[in-house]
């Protein structure tokens, strides 16, 4: 295995390898395109907004490398927070265009009805099977989430997995070798490292 995390300037990447390390596995930092080599494994972690991890993407020469290798090679790839909802083309926050590998757009919980951040911790209902973890063993895990924002995918075959907050939204994302999460997977306990675990083992 040689798993890679994108360490950019608003990222959490420590967080996620010690995370990684608790499971066994060694990991190493990507900081410019030329640190991917040898990936068999991607992890985007995120925090902040969506524009600055955009903008950090692109000033650290990461985006056409990361392009290649995901679209093209099928390195099994994992979104996490922010780097779930870069995925999709278009964010609210920031006004910005983001990646745009699964079809749809984030949005902003409305603040008239749920306080805004959602923070805390969250059950998730896992709609289908993807090679990481099975809905039915998954049924009462709950995981821990910092957003203020969530994605809105237009292909309903995107969503991996459900939450409510407010209103049913898309929690986890998986198309291919595509995985997503909008929780943190790092800060979730046993739940979040199962989820890891497996994607490291599964993941494809």
């Amino acid at each position: 295995m040689n798993v890679k995390i994108i360490d950019y300037k608003a990222g959490n990447s420590q967080s996620v390898q010690h995370a990684l390390a608790k499971l066994g596995y060694e990991s190493s930092f990507v900081k410019t395109g030329s640190d991917f080599e040898g990936a068999t494994h991607i992890i985007l972690p995120g925090v902040g907004s969506a524009k600055a991890t955009m903008e950090s993407l692109a000033e650290q020469e990461i985006l056409l490398v990361l392009e290649k290798l995901v679209q093209k090679d099928k390195v099994p790839f994992l979104g996490i927070c922010v780097g779930l909802q870069v995925l999709f083309e278009h964010s609210e926050e920031g006004d910005v265009a983001c990646l745009g590998w699964l079809k749809g757009r984030v949005q902003r919980f409305d603040a008239t009805k749920v306080r805004v951040p959602q923070m805390g911790w969250n059950n998730v209902a896992f709609q289908k099977s993807s090679g990481i973890i099975e809905p039915a063993d998954a049924v009462k895990n709950y995981y821990y989430f910092v957003n203020s924002y969530y994605a809105v995918p237009e292909d309903e075959f995107d969503i991996w997995g459900v939450a409510m907050y407010g209103l049913p939204f898309t929690a986890a994302v998986h198309r291919d070798n595509i995985y997503g999460t909008q929780f943190h997977v790092e800060k979730s306990g046993a739940a979040g490292l199962a989820l890891l675990d497996g994607f490291v083992k599964g993941g494809k």
